[in-house]
């Protein structure tokens, strides 16, 4: 175990770069406390139980009282009702189940393997814009605005109002960035979830009353049997599928191509044979994943685990990430092995709580990752490591500098 505080070490922004050294020290005891009261939890199999366990609330309200964790989830926005991330059954089965009816027959405005094509000519017109360049930045130029415009189409954005949803996009947002005033960022991200709550709510109104087929369309009109989503349940759910689906995205694609660009031959494999990519992008997820640490648990009774007990209300990180490397669980874990046959990760979480848009970031890295092989010549790193965000939690590249010696054809 760390000699000094595990979770001073994770927050440290000196291991963003490479945590996983961190990590496997943190694995020596699966589960630990430490001095903060934060319960850490390690290793894969203790980390799977959790996220199965009925007795782990992901409800920060079921915390006991004078507890804290050291970092915020995203189910802890003060500024919206809690989503359906930070909530425990029977209110989160509730909200879920109609949060995804428009994913699945027969409610679906738009199957998500039918955006294929859509997804694709945002992907291309992306590359095309590197047209004439030598060098560009993986995250601002790629990266962030493609799940942003993704996430537009989805909720039904007109496009005259891109412009303006993507500066509320970035000042709800702004918690994730670095800053050197915590506190001013802390109230910038909450201005802007709440006007962009505000404009959500509107929107939502016009699709009411001029329905089209997009999702805020149809969660406003739907009266499936299990009911529908209230408006303010509506709004708060949609700004849920924006942050949680845009960061995640951003980071996957980020640390894919980081990934790849650190193992050619791997680059060299997807650009000439695509079909691997979705075995490709499921090793990312073991590996690089996009979500690091959950760290919005607390027990609902006292649990023993690992020989150790989780004291009811007490605060809980569960460490995906260094599950997804556990040696108990994942031969040479530390190994980037898109042929390994094995891949039940922690990239997506696991139970109740199994990210309801994995379907949609796993195409969208798909055909990232495709079209970022196929299209650049000689694509290699400028600098290694890259600057990472501060963020532990969401951990990705603030940028990525890649030089290329031009454009293949689309």
């Amino acid at each position: 175990m760390p000699s000094t505080s595990p979770v001073r070490q994770i927050l440290d922004q000196s291991n963003r770069a490479d945590p996983y050294p961190l990590y496997a020290e943190l694995r020596r005891t699966p589960v630990l406390r430490d001095e903060s009261g934060v319960h850490l939890v390690t290793t894969y199999w203790e980390i799977r139980g959790l996220l199965e366990d009925p007795r782990i609330s992901s409800d920060v309200r079921s915390r006991a009282p004078g507890t804290s964790s050291p970092l915020r989830g995203a189910a802890e926005d003060e500024t919206l009702p809690p989503a359906f991330i930070g909530l425990d059954p029977p209110e989160h089965d509730r909200l879920r189940r109609l949060a995804m009816r428009p994913f699945g027959p027969p409610h679906s405005p738009r199957r998500i393997h039918d955006m294929r094509g859509e997804l694709t000519r945002t992907v291309s017109g992306l590359i095309d814009a590197l047209d004439g360049r030598q060098e560009f930045d993986v995250v601002d130029d790629f990266a962030y605005p493609f799940p942003v415009t993704v996430i537009c189409r989805l909720l039904g954005v007109p496009k005259a109002d891109e412009p303006h949803f993507r500066v509320l996009v970035d000042a709800a947002l702004a918690g994730l960035r670095p800053t050197e005033d915590p506190a001013e960022q802390l109230r910038t991200a909450q201005r802007g979830r709440h006007e962009l709550g505000q404009y959500l709510w509107g929107l939502t109104e016009e699709h009411r009353h001029h329905p089209g087929d997009d999702m805020l369309s149809a969660w406003a009109t739907d009266s499936g049997p299990h009911g529908s989503l209230s408006p303010i349940e509506l709004v708060s759910t949609a700004v849920l599928l924006l942050i949680a689906g845009h960061e995640t995205t951003v980071n996957l694609v980020t640390n894919g191509m980081l990934t790849l660009l650190r193992h050619p031959e791997e680059l060299r494999r997807l650009r000439d044979a695509p079909e691997t990519a979705p075995a490709l992008v499921e090793e990312l997820l073991r590996y690089e994943p996009p979500v690091h640490i959950l760290p919005q648990r607390s027990p609902l009774e006292d649990i023993e685990i690992a020989g150790t007990v989780l004291p009811k209300g007490e605060p809980v990180w569960l460490l995906l990430a260094s599950g997804n490397r556990d040696p108990k669980r994942f031969p040479d874990p530390d190994r980037f092995d898109p042929t390994r046959e094995d891949t039940q990760h922690l990239g997506f979480g696991y139970g109740i709580h199994h990210c309801f848009g994995a379907p949609l970031a796993r195409l969208e890295a798909h055909i990232a990752l495709t079209e970022l092989a196929r299209r650049l010549r000689d694509p290699r790193l400028v600098a290694d490591p890259p600057p990472y965000r501060p963020s532990p939690v969401l951990r990705g590249p603030r940028h990525l500098a890649v030089a290329f010696d031009g454009l293949e054809a689309p």
